[in-house]
């Protein structure tokens, strides 16, 4: 009965799962909205004064360049109109002093290397005007024979001296060898060569051909003489008082011999002395290891140091009357 009951009895609790109601989901959007609103503001009146003070500064800069270009125009004006005459004489006097210097120095060197510190004795010799000679007719016949003897030096290479002569006269052979003459001579310089060869005997004055280029020319080719009789057993000794000659008798020996500047030097086969006390110095030391040094004096030179008289090779150039040489009024 009681299970009757229970069945007749309503059944409050459904087990069957149901769905849920869905829940209701309110989204509340907002929308913002933002007013760009552009208000034309007014000029500021500082910001004006700023601008206008910064023009006015640039305006007195651009002034102030301009001034200063004009000044640099006519600086460089007067530098062009005052200093083009002299710039070029100074700037040859400093290059033909950088190239004797070097050579001077070079040569300074071997002069302290080779002194002798040791004196030596002193052995004076009477002189030939000391003695008398026997016979009074002998007086008149020595000088004549000594000149004649000094005459024939060069007369055994006669032919070969005027073989090159004759050479020398033709067209320059511009691709010729070093130490030999690339240039042309005329026939004032051949009379003047073989009167020193024939006449003088390699020992004397010659007259200047007017210019020292003309002078260097003739010296260039009496060089190339000379190498081809001596070979490499002779040194050329130049001596020109000043820098600016020496450097113009280098240029001129370089362009008329083929020579670079290795061949200038005291151990090459030409030096340049400013000083006569330097060159004798150098002349002994050649001839006391057997070599032969020829000594070529500048026009410009006042006079010709005894000295040098002792040596079998020498050639000085004599100025002309109103032959101007001497390079120090330049500037």
């Amino acid at each position: 009965m009681e299970r009757t009951a229970a069945d007749a009895m309503p059944d409050d609790t459904d087990l069957t799962p149901q769905e849920p109601e869905p829940a209701e989901t309110t989204t509340d959007t907002s929308t913002e909205t933002s007013t760009d609103t552009t208000a034309e503001t007014d000029a500021n009146p500082v910001m004006a004064l700023a601008l206008k003070d910064l023009q006015e500064r640039r305006d007195a800069l651009e002034r102030d360049i301009q001034e200063l270009t004009n000044r640099k125009q006519q600086l460089e004006a007067d530098l062009k109109t005052s200093f083009a005459g002299q710039s070029d004489a100074i700037a040859r006097r400093v290059k033909g002093f950088q190239e004797y210097l070097g050579g001077a120095l070079q040569d300074l060197v071997q002069s302290v290397e080779s002194l002798e510190l040791v004196v030596q004795p002193m052995v004076v010799q009477p002189s030939p005007l000391d003695q008398k000679p026997a016979d009074p007719n002998q007086s008149a016949e020595a000088p004549t024979a000594a000149a004649a003897a000094v005459a024939d030096t060069f007369r055994p290479d006669e032919a070969l001296i005027r073989a090159a002569l004759e050479r020398f006269l033709k067209q320059p052979d511009v691709y010729a060898d070093p130490w030999n003459l690339r240039r042309s001579i005329d026939a004032k310089d051949i009379a003047l060569l073989e009167d020193w060869f024939f006449n003088q005997g390699g020992r004397g004055a010659q007259p200047s051909r007017g210019t020292r280029p003309r002078n260097i020319l003739a010296s260039a080719a009496l060089i190339a003489i000379i190498g081809e009789l001596y070979g490499d057993q002779f040194q050329c000794l130049v001596l020109a008082g000043g820098p600016e000659r020496l450097g113009e008798w280098r240029r001129g020996l370089q362009d008329a011999l083929g020579l670079g500047r290795e061949d200038f030097g005291p151990s090459s086969g030409i030096v340049l002395f400013e000083r006569p006390e330097a060159l004798v110095e150098r002349a002994d030391r050649l001839e006391e290891r057997g070599e032969v040094p020829l000594i070529l004096i500048d026009a410009a030179e006042r006079s010709v140091d005894i000295p040098v008289l002792q040596f079998p090779l020498w050639l000085a150039f004599a100025a002309g009357p109103g032959e101007r040489l001497d390079d120090d009024d330049l500037l």
